[in-house]
């Protein structure tokens, strides 16, 4: 039985920086107090380079992969898991966050952990771990907790994979756990969530019909979790994270909550206390530093797509990564917002053929599409021949086809429902956005879900 972790590390992140840029006297002591402890070593890797401590001034990219700890340890990861071992450490969630050199924008991609992926032999605090073949990606973890018997192994072996399997470089992590998400939407004072179709889960206890819900930090924690749903994969269930932290975004941003100091606060310890960081990242100079730079950060400009997958030969409750997954990987290393409107800049150059692949890269790629305040979400249709038409999906997100104002979606002449960033294909019954090539389900279309199913538009 697994159990997916929540994705609003993102936020923590965000109210952190914030945070820690204005509090002072006792507050601010109490707070560094709570980054020290947090801090875990990276141990040294073939596919890391330890020791990079993050220069929040220098105008580069930083990436971070977020990791969420399915455990059990501790009364409150207890109670939420329902369930399985306390000594039992799995990686249910995997995201690479990107937060761009001019901190414009943040770029998210998560990582499905039922992929199957070759990985690499990883060193650990007490031995190495050889390589594998055809291993599941969240097992890296569990297995670098298992030989190391910390956090740093787990988290070091994952993070060492990530980068060989994607050609990336990066050196910094941050790991949560069940109670961390709870604490962190209680903080806000809960968060809503437009729920698409009855919700019941015998394994997560969630109980929801159709419709608008405001969910405090278990419910919404179990709504993270769910899988036995829908079609009970666990890519839904992701899509379902990527809306969850569009959600707890807007909730904090209607409220000011960067302005309100005690409530920030809050929201800050919460996340702290649950987090394990790198020690390249939990640097008070740091965090300070990030904190100026993201406070204002528009909350649009945050964008979320799953790694793009189909079915594993071998077991089709299995993922691999299809070969866009490269476009994808590639996209992160050139620092680019994971939308097809990045290269909106360059259509009166549309000529320019380097232009012309990004657009169809980024569509056969499947971005599951961009941040909450940005109603272009992706698109799926069950109905719609999807998954044989993507051609002619590609071509209904071109430039000149007009989004509605308040779903975002493209309507075509056939009815289908397409996401003018992702060319996915939106089912109108659920608000679902597949890959047109595969028909994998990568993300939530939430500003047609909000307006359709609980008349909720983003200017509300």
């Amino acid at each position: 039985m697994s159990h997916k972790l929540r994705t609003t590390i993102a936020l923590a992140l965000v109210a952190l920086f914030a945070f820690v840029a204005t509090a002072t006297g006792a507050t601010a002591s109490n707070l560094f107090a709570l980054i020290n402890d947090s801090k875990t070593a990276v141990l040294g890797q073939s596919h890391v380079k330890s020791n990079q401590v993050i220069d929040p001034n220098a105008g580069k990219t930083v990436n971070i992969l977020v990791l969420g700890q399915d455990t059990r340890e501790g009364e409150a990861n207890a109670a939420i898991g329902a369930g399985g071992s306390a000594s039992d450490h799995q990686s249910d969630t995997a995201m690479i966050v990107q937060i761009s050199a001019d901190r414009s924008y943040i770029n998210i991609v998560s990582i499905p952990r039922d992929s199957i992926v070759d990985v690499p032999s990883c060193n650990t605090t007490n031995g190495t771990v050889p390589e594998r073949h055809n291993a599941q990606f969240n097992s890296i973890f569990a297995l670098g907790y298992t030989t190391g018997g910390d956090v740093a192994s787990a988290a070091s072996c994952t993070l060492n994979a990530v980068n060989s399997l994607t050609g990336l470089d990066i050196s910094q992590f941050v790991v949560a756990d069940f109670a961390g998400l709870s604490s962190m939407i209680d903080a806000v004072g809960g968060v809503d969530i437009c729920v698409n179709q009855d919700m019941k889960d015998d394994t997560t206890g969630i109980d929801l019909t159709q419709g608008m819900h405001h969910l405090d930090g278990v419910a919404a924690t179990q709504y993270a979790r769910v899988r036995h749903v829908g079609d009970g994969t666990d890519i839904m269930r992701t899509t379902r994270q990527q809306y969850l932290v569009k959600s707890l975004l807007r909730e904090a941003s209607s409220k000011n909550l960067f302005t309100q100091t005690n409530q920030l606060y809050q929201l800050a310890t919460a996340g702290i206390q649950s987090l394990k960081m790198s020690d390249g990242l939990a640097d008070v100079g740091v965090l300070v530093g990030l904190a100026a730079a993201l406070k204002n950060l528009d909350t649009s400009k945050i964008y979320a797509q799953t790694v793009p997958v189909t079915e594993w030969a071998r077991d089709r409750n299995r993922v691999v990564w299809t070969k866009d997954a490269d476009d994808l990987w590639k996209k992160l290393a050139e620092s680019k917002p994971l939308t097809v409107a990045d290269d909106s800049d360059s259509k009166d150059s549309s000529s320019n053929s380097k232009d012309s692949k990004d657009s169809s890269e980024s569509s056969s790629a499947s971005p599951s599409e961009t941040a909450s305040a940005t109603p272009s979400e992706s698109s799926d249709s069950q109905q719609a021949a999807g998954s044989t038409n993507s051609s002619d999906a590609s071509a209904s997100a071109s430039a000149d086809s007009t989004p509605d104002p308040v779903t975002g979606l493209i309507t075509k002449a056939d009815g289908t429902l397409v996401d003018p960033n992702t060319g996915g294909i939106v089912d109108p019954k659920t608000g679902t956005i597949r890959d047109p090539n595969t028909s994998q389900a990568i993300g939530i279309a939430d500003a047609y879900v909000n307006s359709t199913f609980c008349a909720v538009t983003e200017k509300e």
